[in-house]
């Protein structure tokens, strides 16, 4: 019989804050504002024959480092079609219905996503999480992404058959 696990991963550590604005529509978006987020993990993993299956100790760094590339920045979507950027070497000008906001270079981070919410973050932050997939023991993922109770994105990946 094959013997799976489930662990959480959600330390307080594992938070980031940012500056974000949502977009709606091609003429709404919200006003540019921040949060704190957190990030929690959920693995499912095949129990090993010593009574360990996924290192927690991997992931939390992982997780953490994840965390700390996003903190104190304002994050941008590279990928929005209601937005056109303008990447320059000391500034970022970003346009959304006819409204330019110019964003210091060095303290703006451009994803690539369609819009910065609780949702896209999730997807991205658990890109990154298993794009060094190197797990075999892994038989899924799902990492999420919240500003607070209530309020949670969740992303989920399983290996491919």
């Amino acid at each position: 019989m094959t013997r799976t696990t489930t662990l959480y991963i959600d330390k307080e550590a594992h938070k980031f804050s940012a500056a974000h604005y949502t977009i709606f529509t091609a003429t709404e978006r919200e006003r540019l504002h921040g949060h704190n987020y957190s990030v929690s993990v959920r693995l499912e993993a095949l129990m090993g024959d010593n009574g360990f299956s996924a290192d927690y100790n991997v992931y939390k760094r992982r997780i953490q480092a994840l965390c700390d590339r996003l903190d104190e920045y304002m994050l941008l979507a590279a990928n929005s079609p209601h937005q056109t950027l303008e990447l320059g070497e000391t500034e970022i000008k970003a346009t959304h219905n006819g409204k330019t906001i110019t964003f210091p270079a060095d303290e703006t981070i451009v994803l690539p996503i369609v819009n910065v919410t609780v949702e896209e973050l999730a997807h991205y932050l658990l890109g990154e999480l298993i794009a060094t997939y190197d797990d075999p023991s892994l038989t899924g993922v799902e990492l999420c992404v919240s500003t607070g109770p209530g309020q949670t994105g969740a992303a989920v990946w399983a290996p491919e058959p």
